[in-house]
């Protein structure tokens, strides 16, 4: 009995031992299973974790910018805000006002409305330089803020009369521009990104009449004659 003991104890034994042989190529056959399937670029120790571990790499996509439009140039045809200011308007010029009045006569353009009047200094349309001109507007218009006062110097796009006589600058205040003491005509922030797109005006903020009125030159209707 003890004989048989001992037999199968060096069995088991042997086993054991041929174990030990095989097992380490067997784990150098893993390992490089693994490599194979976790390439050498990836972290040290990140060879061992799931590849769902892994966010695929970041490639950068190229988007092209919006296409711009052409800059404008000398003599192109502008088609702008300020193109229509000046084919819509019936009145142009420059002047001084001299005079404000409230319109009672029910014979005038009527009870609700506001006479000013100008001093006329250089006229464009619908005016006679050097003489006196007076326009009525709706009062509700002196509400909303659009006012005048004795002794502004003004350039103004302004519609031509209606069937009761009343008139107001075109397109509100775009179609007013103010002038400095030296004749210089103004041109706020809101009327620089109207006219950006005029070869002659764009991007200026004082402006002699001399070029402001070459500019409303090339935009004027066929036909339209000046004064």
């Amino acid at each position: 009995m003890t004989g048989i003991c001992w037999r199968l104890l060096a069995v088991f034994s042997l086993i054991l031992f041929l174990g030990a042989l095989v097992a380490p190529p067997l784990l150098g056959s893993q390992e490089a299973a693994d490599a194979a399937r976790f390439p050498a670029s990836l972290p040290s120790g990140a060879s061992n974790l799931p590849p769902s571990r892994f966010s695929p790499p970041i490639v950068p996509v190229w988007i092209p910018p919006p296409s711009l439009p052409p800059r404008p140039y000398p003599g192109a045809p502008v088609s702008t805000v300020f193109q229509q200011l000046v084919r819509s308007a019936g009145i142009i010029f420059s002047g001084r006002v001299i005079f404000i009045g409230h319109d009672t006569s029910s014979s005038g353009p009527g009870s609700s409305s506001n006479a000013v009047t100008f001093q006329v200094e250089q006229a464009m349309r619908g005016a006679a330089a050097g003489r006196s001109l007076t326009i009525h507007e709706w009062a509700g218009l002196w509400a909303s803020g659009e006012r005048y006062r004795v002794g502004d110097r003004l350039l103004l796009f302004l519609y031509a009369p209606g069937k009761l006589g009343l008139t107001s600058p075109v397109a509100g205040d775009i179609g007013r521009f103010a002038l400095n003491s030296r004749g210089m005509i103004l041109i706020d922030a809101r009327q620089v990104q109207i006219l950006a797109a005029d070869p002659i005006l764009g991007g200026r903020t004082v402006v002699p009449y001399r070029d402001f009125m070459l500019a409303v030159r090339r935009l004027q209707p066929r036909g339209v004659s000046e004064p």
